[in-house]
């Protein structure tokens, strides 16, 4: 199977034609309920769970962004749908993860304003590659007192952590005890011109994810050298992130116009071009 290449045609066709447990990760969003125009395309998301679960590797995993529109003034449900389509096929809902978006285009008048989507981490058996971000800063050097934690009977347990009690010298200044572990809550900029260094050809596509997005997740649950899938891929965002950070990539995707746009955007990282751009991805090679 040729890598590294964006493919053009319908994603479970293609898909046919891998051999079986070869993808490392897949991240991609589908074109979720009637948000966007995709040109008349339609898609069974339960027969691309199939696919991409033949041909994950065991403990590959399948980062899944979806969310919700709002019809008739209620939620459609579909990332719900979705998630529970996944795991009838078996995979294992490994982690729930929120995109939060700093910028929405209107606050909501009859409802709370929507700023999230849902990013399901779906992971083949057990996950073989974890490698969890740690960039919030720890506050303290320890906890002042001892914790405890609840167990199922109600009784209470002391930590066993070796930091226990330990906390002496007050709060940290700047980064001088380290850093934790992120929280299940990812929060990036959004919209034209704030989410890739690209823009001027981010804008040809109508529903893009932050290229920060990608790097995060390609991060977490991949290593370099190992083969990403974006079964729909559109503007190339998850084929441009995986060839910057050295694993070789596949995308699908129906549209001729897209795939050119992805392979041009690809084609800034071969050629070297927005390097070192930390404020719109955080990651000093794209």
């Amino acid at each position: 199977m040729k890598t590294n290449q964006i493919i053009c045609g319908d994603c479970v066709d293609v898909m046919a034609g891998f051999e079986d447990n070869v993808i490392d990760m897949a991240c991609t969003s589908p074109p979720y309920d009637a948000l966007r125009d995709y040109k008349g395309y339609t898609f069974d998301f339960k027969a691309i769970a199939h696919a991409l679960y033949r041909v994950t590797k065991p403990g590959g995993i399948v980062v899944w962004v979806v969310g919700d529109e709002t019809v008739k003034g209620g939620k459609t449900g579909t990332s719900f749908r979705h998630a529970l389509g996944f795991m009838d096929v078996g995979f294992k809902l490994f982690d729930t993860i929120l995109y939060h978006k700093t910028g929405t285009s209107f606050p909501s008048k009859s409802r709370y304003t929507n700023c999230y989507e849902y990013m399901f981490v779906f992971s083949k058996n057990k996950p073989k590659t974890v490698n969890a971000i740690k960039d919030v800063p720890k506050r303290w050097e320890g906890s002042f007192g001892v914790t405890t934690q609840r167990q199922k009977d109600g009784s209470l347990k002391a930590s066993s952590a070796k930091n226990c009690g330990l906390g002496k010298s007050g709060p940290a200044v700047g980064d001088e005890y380290g850093y934790k572990v992120r929280s299940n809550i990812w929060t990036y900029k959004n919209g034209y011109g704030h989410a890739h260094p690209d823009k001027d050809l981010t804008k040809a596509h109508p529903a893009v994810y932050p290229l920060a997005l990608a790097c995060d997740h390609i991060v977490s649950w991949s290593n370099p050298g190992d083969l990403v899938l974006d079964p729909m891929a559109g503007s190339g965002t998850t084929c441009k992130a995986a060839h910057g950070l050295n694993r070789d990539y596949l995308g699908i995707d129906v549209s001729s116009e897209y795939i050119k746009l992805g392979e041009q955007r690809v084609a800034l990282v071969k050629r070297g071009e927005y390097l070192n751009d930390e404020e719109k991805t955080g990651y000093k090679i794209l």
